[in-house]
Protein backbone atom coordinates (compact mmCIF):
# COMPACT_ATOMS: atom_id res chain seq x y z
CA UNK A 1 0.00 0.00 0.00
CA UNK A 2 1.21 3.51 -0.97
CA UNK A 3 1.95 6.59 1.20
CA UNK A 4 -1.83 8.48 1.20
CA UNK A 5 -2.20 12.26 0.67
CA UNK A 6 -5.37 14.64 0.95
CA UNK A 7 -6.32 16.84 -1.95
CA UNK A 8 -6.90 20.08 -2.03
CA UNK A 9 -8.98 20.93 -5.11
CA UNK A 10 -7.66 24.36 -7.10
CA UNK A 11 -10.10 26.86 -8.70
CA UNK A 12 -8.79 29.42 -10.87
CA UNK A 13 -6.87 31.91 -9.18
CA UNK A 14 -3.75 34.56 -8.89
CA UNK A 15 -1.00 36.00 -7.09
CA UNK A 16 -0.13 38.97 -7.12
CA UNK A 17 2.43 41.26 -6.71
CA UNK A 18 2.36 44.75 -4.49
CA UNK A 19 2.57 46.86 -7.46
CA UNK A 20 -0.57 45.38 -9.27
CA UNK A 21 -2.56 44.95 -6.17
CA UNK A 22 -2.32 48.68 -5.66
CA UNK A 23 -2.72 49.42 -9.09
CA UNK A 24 -5.73 47.47 -9.58
CA UNK A 25 -7.10 48.52 -5.72
CA UNK A 26 -5.52 51.85 -5.16
CA UNK A 27 -2.04 53.19 -3.30
CA UNK A 28 -1.27 51.56 -0.57
CA UNK A 29 -3.95 48.52 -0.19
CA UNK A 30 -3.80 45.06 1.68
CA UNK A 31 -4.95 41.80 0.87
CA UNK A 32 -7.79 40.79 3.32
CA UNK A 33 -8.06 37.10 4.33
CA UNK A 34 -10.96 35.36 3.38
CA UNK A 35 -10.06 31.81 4.53
CA UNK A 36 -6.35 30.08 5.30
CA UNK A 37 -5.38 27.36 2.77
CA UNK A 38 -4.44 24.20 3.19
CA UNK A 39 -0.37 25.41 3.26
CA UNK A 40 0.94 27.13 6.13
CA UNK A 41 0.93 31.04 5.60
CA UNK A 42 -1.50 30.79 1.99
CA UNK A 43 -4.73 32.12 2.26
CA UNK A 44 -7.51 33.11 0.10
CA UNK A 45 -8.33 36.96 -0.47
CA UNK A 46 -11.56 38.59 -0.70
CA UNK A 47 -10.11 40.84 -3.44
CA UNK A 48 -11.25 39.23 -6.90
CA UNK A 49 -10.35 40.70 -10.17
CA UNK A 50 -11.81 40.06 -13.99
CA UNK A 51 -8.93 37.90 -16.13
CA UNK A 52 -9.73 38.90 -19.69
CA UNK A 53 -8.29 37.38 -22.57
CA UNK A 54 -8.53 37.96 -26.09
CA UNK A 55 -12.13 35.46 -26.60
CA UNK A 56 -13.60 36.81 -22.98
CA UNK A 57 -13.60 37.33 -19.44
CA UNK A 58 -13.50 35.28 -16.38
CA UNK A 59 -15.01 37.21 -13.97
CA UNK A 60 -14.51 37.61 -10.36
CA UNK A 61 -11.46 35.31 -10.37
CA UNK A 62 -9.88 35.14 -6.79
CA UNK A 63 -6.18 36.15 -5.22
CA UNK A 64 -4.45 34.05 -2.87
CA UNK A 65 -1.87 35.64 -0.71
CA UNK A 66 0.05 36.41 0.63
CA UNK A 67 1.55 38.85 -2.40
CA UNK A 68 4.34 37.77 -4.17
CA UNK A 69 7.31 39.23 -6.10
CA UNK A 70 5.29 38.34 -9.47
CA UNK A 71 1.66 38.35 -10.60
CA UNK A 72 0.91 35.18 -11.93
CA UNK A 73 -2.37 33.61 -13.05
CA UNK A 74 -3.16 29.98 -12.34
CA UNK A 75 -5.78 28.29 -14.95
CA UNK A 76 -7.64 25.45 -15.75
CA UNK A 77 -6.76 24.80 -19.61
CA UNK A 78 -10.88 24.97 -19.73
CA UNK A 79 -10.71 28.51 -18.36
CA UNK A 80 -7.98 29.48 -20.19
CA UNK A 81 -9.51 28.07 -23.35
CA UNK A 82 -12.81 29.67 -22.65
CA UNK A 83 -11.13 33.02 -23.04
CA UNK A 84 -8.57 32.65 -25.46
CA UNK A 85 -5.51 31.71 -23.74
CA UNK A 86 -3.19 28.91 -24.98
CA UNK A 87 -1.72 28.40 -21.16
CA UNK A 88 1.28 26.39 -20.89
CA UNK A 89 1.52 23.89 -18.22
CA UNK A 90 3.90 24.60 -15.79
CA UNK A 91 5.29 24.68 -12.38
CA UNK A 92 4.36 27.51 -9.87
CA UNK A 93 6.84 30.48 -10.45
CA UNK A 94 7.38 29.29 -13.88
CA UNK A 95 5.88 31.82 -15.89
CA UNK A 96 8.68 32.82 -18.41
CA UNK A 97 7.35 33.09 -22.07
CA UNK A 98 3.73 32.32 -20.92
CA UNK A 99 0.85 34.23 -22.44
CA UNK A 100 -0.38 37.36 -20.40
CA UNK A 101 -3.93 38.71 -19.97
CA UNK A 102 -5.53 42.03 -18.80
CA UNK A 103 -6.64 42.08 -15.06
CA UNK A 104 -9.39 44.65 -14.47
CA UNK A 105 -9.76 45.47 -10.54
CA UNK A 106 -11.72 48.09 -9.19
CA UNK A 107 -9.19 50.83 -8.81
CA UNK A 108 -7.66 50.12 -12.66
CA UNK A 109 -6.36 47.70 -14.67
CA UNK A 110 -2.74 45.75 -15.35
CA UNK A 111 -1.43 44.47 -18.80
CA UNK A 112 0.75 41.56 -18.11
CA UNK A 113 3.04 40.40 -21.00
CA UNK A 114 3.36 37.09 -19.01
CA UNK A 115 2.08 34.97 -16.20
CA UNK A 116 -1.02 32.92 -17.48
CA UNK A 117 0.17 29.18 -16.65
CA UNK A 118 -2.08 25.80 -15.90
CA UNK A 119 -0.55 24.44 -12.89
CA UNK A 120 1.96 21.33 -13.14
CA UNK A 121 -0.24 18.84 -10.53
CA UNK A 122 1.82 18.54 -7.47
CA UNK A 123 2.07 17.12 -3.76
CA UNK A 124 3.52 19.47 -1.31
CA UNK A 125 4.84 17.27 1.75
CA UNK A 126 6.91 18.19 4.67
CA UNK A 127 10.85 17.10 4.39
CA UNK A 128 9.59 13.94 7.26
CA UNK A 129 6.31 13.06 4.98
CA UNK A 130 8.44 13.22 1.89
CA UNK A 131 11.11 10.21 3.81
CA UNK A 132 8.10 8.38 4.79
CA UNK A 133 6.21 8.35 1.19
CA UNK A 134 9.61 7.44 0.04
CA UNK A 135 10.00 10.34 -2.17
CA UNK A 136 12.42 13.38 -2.48
CA UNK A 137 12.04 17.01 -3.78
CA UNK A 138 11.53 17.22 -7.68
CA UNK A 139 10.81 13.68 -7.92
CA UNK A 140 7.59 12.82 -10.29
CA UNK A 141 4.95 10.29 -9.29
CA UNK A 142 1.38 8.60 -10.01
CA UNK A 143 -1.23 9.17 -7.65
CA UNK A 144 -3.77 6.53 -7.40
CA UNK A 145 -7.65 7.20 -6.83
CA UNK A 146 -10.41 4.76 -6.00
CA UNK A 147 -14.44 5.48 -6.71
CA UNK A 148 -16.90 5.52 -9.26
CA UNK A 149 -14.32 7.57 -11.52
CA UNK A 150 -10.92 5.51 -10.47
CA UNK A 151 -8.44 7.07 -11.83
CA UNK A 152 -4.16 7.51 -12.21
CA UNK A 153 -2.14 10.83 -12.89
CA UNK A 154 1.40 10.58 -13.91
CA UNK A 155 3.80 13.50 -13.67
CA UNK A 156 3.10 14.55 -10.57
CA UNK A 157 6.23 16.59 -9.08
CA UNK A 158 6.58 16.21 -5.42
CA UNK A 159 7.42 19.78 -3.46
CA UNK A 160 9.44 18.70 -0.15
CA UNK A 161 10.13 21.50 1.89
CA UNK A 162 9.67 22.24 5.37
CA UNK A 163 7.23 24.86 5.52
CA UNK A 164 4.66 22.44 3.48
CA UNK A 165 1.54 20.26 4.58
CA UNK A 166 0.68 16.96 3.14
CA UNK A 167 -1.69 17.71 0.47
CA UNK A 168 -2.07 17.11 -3.79
CA UNK A 169 -3.30 20.34 -5.52
CA UNK A 170 -5.23 19.57 -8.54
CA UNK A 171 -7.17 21.65 -10.62
CA UNK A 172 -11.34 21.43 -11.31
CA UNK A 173 -10.66 19.79 -14.87
CA UNK A 174 -8.62 17.32 -13.23
CA UNK A 175 -10.53 16.73 -10.02
CA UNK A 176 -13.77 17.00 -12.33
CA UNK A 177 -11.86 13.85 -14.49
CA UNK A 178 -11.71 11.72 -11.53
CA UNK A 179 -14.99 12.98 -9.51
CA UNK A 180 -13.10 13.85 -6.11
CA UNK A 181 -13.12 17.15 -4.35
CA UNK A 182 -11.28 18.58 -1.84
CA UNK A 183 -10.72 16.38 1.16
CA UNK A 184 -10.54 13.02 -1.40
CA UNK A 185 -7.72 10.72 -0.71
CA UNK A 186 -4.75 9.73 -3.19
CA UNK A 187 -2.30 7.01 -2.92
CA UNK A 188 1.27 7.95 -4.09
CA UNK A 189 2.84 5.12 -6.36
CA UNK A 190 6.31 5.36 -7.42
CA UNK A 191 6.69 5.79 -11.35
Amino acid sequence: MGYKVVVGISNKHLHVSQADLEALFGKGYELTVFKDLGQPGQYACHEKVDVAGPKGVLKGVRILGPVRSNTQIELSMTDARSIGIDAPIRESGDVAGSPGARLIGPAGEVDLKEGVIVALRHIHLTEEQAKEAGVRDKEFVSVKFEGPRAAVFDNVLIRANVNYSGEIHLDTDEGNAAGISTGAMGEIIKE
